[in-house]
């Protein structure tokens, strides 16, 4: 599973200057350039990250969201966290990431708080 690659999807949000990017596979230190490549190339003022089709993360996949995360906060741009499974959300709970995001259960309710 670990071994499987990460597609990445962007799509136009409902909200003006709003997109998502929408993941599929696992993010894992193997396919996490291509993701960090997609957060860099032209920041939205607002992006949803689905995550609803990341069965599996690791440290260093969590490690570039808070990364992210810490570049909207410096230059004023919004992240929501979409879509993240049970065990996704183990790992945020356990190291408190889950206070620091703003989180969503669907790219739907993401959309409400964009």
């Amino acid at each position: 599973m670990f071994d499987q690659p990460l597609a990445l999807e962007v799509l136009s949000g409902q909200a003006p200057g709003s997109r998502i990017l929408r993941l599929t596979g696992p993010l894992v230190l193997n396919n996490l350039f291509s993701f960090q490549d997609a957060l860099r190339a032209d920041p939205p003022p607002c992006l949803i990250l689905d995550l609803t089709g990341v069965p599996y993360m690791d440290s260093s996949g969590m490690g570039a969201i808070i990364n992210y995360y810490v570049s909207c906060q410096r230059h004023g741009r919004k992240l929501i966290v979409a879509g993240v499974n049970p065990r996704v959300m183990e790992l945020f709970r356990m190291t408190k990431v889950d206070a620091l995001l703003t989180l969503a259960s669907s790219v739907a309710e993401a959309e409400s708080l964009a």
